[in-house]
């Protein structure tokens, strides 16, 4: 089947199984690799992607479902100052340790801000509550994104 959708502000037209997921059309034919495989079951968020703005897991996206739409990944967020103040907060707060999880938190954590840009605490709980973390804990990654919060005044 031809796919025809927008990647990260791009155009992309491909040939490929309707059924194949999301995440193996971004790793395996797009060379998108801040998108990870971790449970493959939609349980980590580890795959974390936006599909027109809204978070979603890409190991449970079949390619076809994204037809004419714009999937935004950590590579397509990271050139922005969204992500820059991003960035600073989690390091600032100590939010990383392995990293493995952090495009997803990002991600998740850009999706609510956009939505809410100032969350309170259960909020942003929320909000992360489908992307596990083994090294941190959840308090500094919380933190962090409280703290984008209150800088970010405008860039979402």
């Amino acid at each position: 089947m031809k796919l025809d959708f927008i990647v990260n502000g791009g155009p992309v037209s491909l040939e490929t199984d309707p059924l194949r997921r999301l995440l193996d059309v971004l790793r395996e034919d797009l060379g998108l690799t801040g998108a990870k495989e971790g449970c493959g079951e939609g349980e980590c968020g580890a795959c974390s992607v936006l599909l027109d703005g809204r978070l979603a897991n890409s190991c449970l996206v079949p390619a076809c479902a994204v037809e004419g739409l714009e999937v935004t990944t950590i590579e397509g967020l990271r050139d922005t100052e969204a992500y820059r103040l991003l960035e600073r907060s989690f390091i600032a707060a100590g939010a990383v340790q392995c990293g493995f999880c952090t495009p997803g938190l990002i991600l998740a954590a850009y999706a609510l801000l956009r939505r809410r840009p100032s969350p309170g605490e259960e909020a942003v709980r929320e909000a992360l509550c489908g992307n596990l973390c083994r090294c941190t804990g959840y308090g500094m990654i919380v933190e962090a994104v409280l703290l984008a919060s209150r800088q970010g005044a405008g860039v979402w």
